[in-house]
């Protein structure tokens, strides 16, 4: 992934971090370069990986996951095996929005997004209890989404 990012690429990203349906037109109105020039632009950054995807951001209340849910979880023991099974089961739950493998106290944090608690239990039992990889996990249920977003500062 390329590091010699220059200014137009910068406030390009800026731009599609607000909103990436703009066209290249409107974009390039902002930019002061031309549409070919910002779809070129638009392109490499892709294709490089620098835009790593472009998804719709759902409201959770609308799509009937009205709770969010963050979990640590501690791992029984760490090795290859049993950190490869557990991120493969997160990855594949459509109910974890996000999974980081940290360090410090957790092994994991994950964030979650579910109807109600009945779903988060279920969702519990099949994932944390009666697996022997899990050595423990601590739930914080969210009261207000103060901030939520996936936008990288692109400040110097």
């Amino acid at each position: 992934m390329p590091t010699d990012l220059d200014a137009f690429d910068l406030r390009l990203l800026g731009l599609l971090q607000e909103n990436c349906r703009q066209t290249a037109e409107q974009l390039s109105d902002r930019l002061g370069l031309s549409p070919a020039a910002v779809q070129k632009r638009v392109k490499k950054l892709r294709d490089t990986g620098v835009i790593e995807t472009e998804i719709a951001v759902v409201a959770p209340g609308a799509a009937g996951r009205a709770m969010t849910i963050i979990v640590e979880v501690t791992m029984e023991r760490e090795n290859l095996g049993v950190l490869d099974s557990f991120k493969r089961r997160m990855r594949a739950s459509p109910l974890v929005q996000q999974c980081y493998y940290t360090t410090g106290e957790a092994d994991f944090t994950l964030i979650l997004v579910v109807r109600d608690i009945q779903e988060y239990q279920a969702f519990t039992e099949e994932n944390f209890f009666g697996t022997p990889e899990v050595s423990k996990f601590k739930t914080s249920i969210v009261m207000d989404r103060v901030k939520v977003g996936l936008g990288v500062s692109l400040d110097g």
